[in-house]
């Protein structure tokens, strides 16, 4: 008998379906104007509690607008991972070649998540003009699939879902922040899809969209909410970044769950 019953558990135990490893995500963080070393760690505990994931922090305290960030010059600084969190505010760099090197694993495929001053970085010329497809200094934002120069003053936001079928924004609510900065969308690129606009007095923006880039389609999350800790830290934002960087790994289901196996255990 009791061979029977561990024949039985270790037949079970091996038809049971394995546990899906962690999703390896990057998280870059530092930079002009913004509480990152607060906020890394805000993310990397909001998306470890809800995802079954590791999240890597990759942080400079430099507070400049050319934070020297540990990947530039490496083209290979996202090998192995599963999708990179841009978080960091480089306004400053401008060299063309270190922004190629920032964008190669993209270029491959490797999906990624923007936030909030990402879409402020590795600019340079007249990027307060919009910029043609295919310009030297326009490369960023045509990852980003949304060109944005600057902001409004920090006051609240009136956030709401105009694609509330998407698996990403599905089921969440409309919502209103405390004080937050609204980028301004100078250009916004062919095949970009909105999930939410915002509103700010008599001023509205998108803030958070879908981008295919490249040639092999890399799926890029973008939001431009999160400047304060106090947005970063609400169940809210988390809950947003959480989908969009499922979506970008291809896990998320079409009601905005995790797939089998990575959200959080």
């Amino acid at each position: 008998m009791k061979k029977t019953i561990l024949f039985l558990f270790a037949l079970a135990t091996a038809l049971a379906p394995a546990a899906e490893k962690p999703l390896k995500l990057m998280l870059i963080t530092g930079g002009c104007c913004h509480d990152y070393g607060v906020q890394k760690d805000l993310i990397k505990v909001g998306i470890e509690a809800r995802l079954n994931a590791v999240v890597t922090q990759v942080h400079t305290d430099d507070k400049s607008t050319k934070p020297p960030l540990p990947i530039l010059g490496d083209p290979e600084y996202a090998k192995d991972y599963d999708l990179v969190i841009h978080d960091q505010c480089a306004a400053g760099i401008g060299d063309v070649k270190l922004i190629e090197d920032v964008l190669k694993p993209h270029v491959d495929g490797l999906p990624a998540v923007a936030l909030h001053c990402a879409m402020h970085s590795f600019r340079f010329g007249n990027f307060k003009q919009p910029l043609e497809v295919g310009a030297e200094n326009g490369k960023w934002f045509e990852f980003l699939g949304l060109q944005s120069s600057g902001h409004g003053p920090r006051k609240p936001l009136d956030i709401y879902y105009v694609d509330k079928e998407h698996p990403i924004s599905k089921g969440l609510p409309d919502w209103t922040t405390g004080d937050e900065e609204l980028y301004n969308n100078i250009m916004v690129h062919e095949g970009t899809h909105a999930l939410a606009k915002a509103k700010q007095g008599k001023n509205e923006a998108v803030v958070t969209w879908t981008n295919l880039y490249g040639p092999k389609k890399a799926r890029v999350f973008c939001t431009t909410i999160g400047h304060f800790n106090e947005t970063v830290a609400d169940d809210r934002y988390l809950d947003l970044v959480a989908r969009g960087i499922l979506w970008g790994v291809g896990k998320l289901n079409d009601d905005g769950t995790p797939a089998a196996g990575y959200g959080a255990e």
